[in-house]
């Protein structure tokens, strides 16, 4: 256990309720950029402007889509240049920030990034882009954002269906960061710290949306989970869940939503120690049935038919995901592990016919 290695990433973090403005400003006074890009979808251009009033802004780039289709980043590349802006600025969820990310990739251009959402990718040198219905994620230093600006009064409009799936999101990263590929004690205890956090959280924005406790545990453990997964690596439920939604089209949020439970209850069991921790995590018996308690306490997505996915993608989906499955899995993983896995998550299936032989029908 004792015999691994670890590296932190360096990321400035700043946490402060009603702050973002003033923190963001200083972030980018210390970079010493004199041009700004901002990213951020057209739902997030009143506050944005809020947020940037003080700022040397040279472009708002808008052209935000789920998944960063190719094309799109490179228009925002393109935009980014043409501008001569030697700081990104990233405003908003998983997509504004994978676009910024996509800039830098190839632009070296340093990010500031403020979320709105608790998807994490602010904390991670993970990349993602897709193309012709694939997506294809990467690492690289380049696009870990040189500081992180959390304010939870910026989430106070995501709807409450929209906190959970994100939420379970973080939950996702915190779960599969317990069996990465690179895995190690410090991943495992910052994911376990994130899980107790989610678990106090989330029940808090579904009860008070508008109160700020809820959204700022929600908040700190959306950065825990993302430090425990980016150093981790991406696990079999985040392999599975960007083929669905890159060659489906698929909701990010809530395909992580709801794939999770079967992948949980898939695992766990050829991983004693990870179990307990997430159990404990969780104030569970078991692993399985307090992710589902919280599921059900916050009324989480149950089934990917009612996102949009087509059980006669199934077999497609399986083929994709078999080529890239990740390396140290718990468990070997065949195609007819995740054609019965699918299956369930599809339907909405009792996550605990996983763990049997019983095929699903």
């Amino acid at each position: 256990m004792f015999d691994f290695e670890h590296e932190s990433l360096p990321q400035r973090v700043r946490f402060g309720s009603g702050r973002a403005a003033t923190m963001l400003t200083d972030e980018v006074g210390r970079l010493g950029a004199g041009r700004v890009m901002v990213v951020a979808s057209p739902a997030e251009a009143a506050r944005t402007r809020d947020v940037t009033a003080s700022l040397p802004v040279v472009h708002r780039h808008e052209e935000v889509v789920m998944h960063v289709p190719a094309e799109v980043a490179e228009r925002a590349r393109a935009a980014a240049a043409v501008s001569s802006a030697d700081v990104v600025v990233s405003i908003g969820g998983g997509s504004a920030t994978g676009l910024a990310k996509a800039i830098a990739l190839t632009s070296g251009l340093p990010i500031v990034a403020v979320p709105t959402t608790y998807a994490g990718s602010e904390a991670t040198t993970v990349w993602g882009l897709t193309e012709a219905g694939r997506k294809s994620t990467g690492v690289d230093a380049r696009v870990l954002p040189r500081a992180v600006i959390y304010d939870a009064e910026l989430t106070l409009s995501l709807p409450v269906p929209l906190s959970v799936s994100s939420g379970l999101n973080a939950l996702a990263h915190c779960i599969d960061a317990m069996w990465g590929p690179r895995t190690d004690p410090i991943d495992r205890a910052l994911a376990q710290e994130g899980i107790t956090a989610l678990r106090t959280g989330l029940p808090q924005v579904v009860s008070d949306p508008r109160g700020l406790s809820g959204r700022e545990h929600v908040l700190y453990a959306a950065y825990l989970s993302a430090v425990a997964f980016s150093s981790a690596g991406s696990g079999l439920h985040h392999k599975i869940c960007h083929v669905l939604g890159g060659a489906f089209d698929l909701p990010h949020a809530q395909t992580h939503a709801i794939v999770l439970p079967y992948v949980l209850a898939f695992n766990a069991p050829a991983d004693p120690e990870a179990e307990r921790r997430i159990a404990a995590a969780l104030d569970a018996p078991t692993a399985l049935g307090g992710l589902q308690r919280l599921r059900h306490r916050i009324g989480a997505p149950q089934a990917l038919c009612d996102i949009g996915f087509d059980g006669s993608d199934i077999g497609e989906a399986v083929e994709a995901i078999t080529a890239v499955l990740p390396a140290g899995n718990p468990r070997p993983v065949t195609a007819h592990d995740l054609t019965r896995l699918l299956h369930a998550a599809w339907r909405g299936t009792d996550a605990r016919t996983i763990t049997s032989e019983r095929e699903i029908q």
